[in-house]
């Protein structure tokens, strides 16, 4: 019998434990994509290719494998690319298949023809070209183990047309053992540096933990919270870690985040990078005469580190097994009870200010006070996907989380637009979890057409629009290009086949949840797109100085 590239494909990829690829069909993937359904794979078809990208990011987040996503070729393929680059920045494994111009006729200027290896090499952590169908099994079990090894990223394959055309003999193809996550090998860190973390963490008397994704990918949750539960250590994480640790744990005090780490005279990062995220641990933000250590699996984080005491090599979740054993009879929940004292004090009162603001009633609404009724209205274990610029930053300060993997936002390389292809991805690898997507209008706009994908394909996720009129608030008014008006987003989402209303009062916005849920129920997305001030602007840190 003989297997064709796109048959191929489609029993590798079913091999590797593949159940769903996003992708917008087109010459010359599309026998590619009938061969995928046919080996059982579930198709969703979206409606720009970055949205494709983004939809396996949220997939990969959420299951802890590679999504897999598909473009045609030339400018379908460029379309990936956003998408992927915003992977790349995150540390996300999906595995991105680009179809591309024959083999044979390079160099002639046939149809799409373009170098599309040297477009996703800046963006991935491997790309490759298939030259020869034989070799598709095992260049996709490449791609896997790349994407998943050390710091995950993306990673890219070209698919020729010729290729994916050409017939073989089935009994001349490899089919290596599948890539299998839990044979993954875990580094483990050098008992002498497990040792000088527990003398550090015993001469200590105010530290603080903080996290980062790398917790999410080396599944430690679990070790995690045993490590903070012995060491009485308080806990905090990167916006796109959250939930780790549950966020109403003992140890975790949010809104005394400045205080704690000003004070702290150790910091032990884990499992994040130190970029502007974080304000690359340095003053004045952190304490300038802190200790600090730094937990990563990727030597090269550990070797650029600008400010460190210690730096250890390790996989996330076997470091902290290790020092687990490591601190018993020498740290324990008493140690620091003094300093978590004094930070559960500051997070108390600054917890019951900010409940006074988000009960705010003005008209138009606050979007702190949107914030809150989604936060009442939310499922402890749901999904919430934020994307915008003043929503992103109240929904950061106000939205708690509970569940690993269960906070999506614009992420490290400020991606707007990753709102509603998240959502979608969120939805279709956790198909029972509630997904409420927090949308900027401005942001919604960029990929509002994947409502119209999650009513085609069943998924009915909440989509709740802050419609403050324009990108970014401004209580002047005179921003070049700021303006967008109050456009009707839910007649949009009722166009589309899906459930909308407008909100003007914050008292009407809680029972318009309630109707966008029960529509929810039978099956509709629903869009409720509620009106905001337009002068409340967020604050935050700021993330680059232009002067410099």
């Amino acid at each position: 019998m003989t297997m064709n590239g796109s048959q191929i494909i489609a029993e590798a990829l079913k091999r590797q434990g593949v159940d769903m690829f996003f992708f917008i069909m087109g010459g010359p993937m599309m026998a590619t994509e009938d061969a995928c359904v046919a080996a059982g794979l579930r198709a969703i078809d979206v409606r720009h290719e970055q949205a494709g990208a983004m939809a396996a990011h949220a997939y990969a987040r959420l299951r802890r494998r590679p999504g897999v996503c598909m473009s045609a070729s030339g400018p379908a393929m460029t379309n990936l690319v956003t998408g992927v680059a915003h992977a790349f920045a995150d540390g996300v494994p999906i595995l991105a298949i680009g179809g591309a111009a024959p083999t044979v006729s390079q160099g002639r200027g046939v149809f799409q023809e373009m170098d599309q290896l040297s477009i996703m090499r800046p963006c991935t952590k491997w790309c490759e070209r298939v030259h020869h169908p034989a070799r598709i099994p095992e260049l996709i079990d490449k791609a896997f183990r790349i994407a998943m090894s050390g710091k995950p990223g993306p990673v890219y394959l070209d698919l020729p047309g010729d290729i994916l055309y050409q017939d073989i003999d089935e009994e001349t193809i490899n089919w290596p053992e599948p890539w299998d996550p839990a044979k993954r090998p875990r580094a483990a860190a050098m008992p002498d540096k497990v040792e000088e973390i527990v003398e550090l963490l015993e001469a200590a008397e105010n530290p603080v933990l903080l996290t980062g994704s790398g917790i999410l990918w080396s599944e430690a949750e679990e070790q995690l919270q045993a490590f903070v539960d012995k060491a009485g250590i308080p806990f905090y994480t990167t916006p796109q870690g959250r939930g780790v640790v549950p966020e109403d744990h003992e140890c975790s005090y949010p809104t005394a985040r400045s205080t704690a780490f000003r004070e702290a005279d150790l910091i032990m990062i884990v499992g994040t990078r130190m970029n502007y995220i974080i304000g690359h641990a340095a003053p004045p933000r952190f304490n300038a005469d802190a200790r600090i250590v730094r937990i990563d699996v990727d030597p090269e984080e550990i070797g650029t580190s600008p400010r460190l005491n210690l730096g250890v090599i390790g996989d996330a979740r076997t470091v902290l097994e290790q020092l687990c054993k490591a601190i018993d009879g020498r740290v324990s929940g008493d140690s620091f009870a003094s300093w978590r004292d004094r930070l559960r004090g500051h997070n108390s009162s600054k917890t019951a200010q900010a409940e006074q603001t988000l009960a705010n009633d003005a008209t138009p609404i606050h979007p702190l006070r949107l914030c809150k009724e989604v936060r009442d209205f939310m499922d402890r274990d749901g999904i919430l996907v934020v994307d915008g610029q003043e929503i992103l930053n109240y929904g950061r300060q106000s939205i708690p989380c509970f569940t690993p993997g269960h906070r999506m936002n614009s992420g490290v390389f400020g991606t707007m637009g990753v709102g509603m292809p998240f959502g979608v991805g969120a939805k279709a690898a956790q198909p029972e979890s509630q997904v409420v997507v927090l949308h900027g209008d401005g942001s919604f706009g960029l990929n509002a057409m994947e409502f119209d994908t999650a009513v085609r394909h069943n998924l009915p996720i909440l989509v709740v629009i802050s419609l403050n009129g324009g990108w970014t608030a401004d209580p002047t008014q005179v921003k070049t290009g700021r303006n967008l008006g109050y456009t009707r987003y839910d007649k949009i989402a009722e166009a589309l086949g899906g459930h909308g209303e407008l909100v003007e009062n914050p008292d009407d916005i809680r029972p318009a949840l309630e109707r966008a849920a029960a529509a929810m129920a039978d099956g509709k997305p629903a869009l409720v797109n509620v009106v905001t001030d337009w002068q409340a602007r967020a604050t935050t840190a700021a993330f680059t100085n232009y002067a410099t």
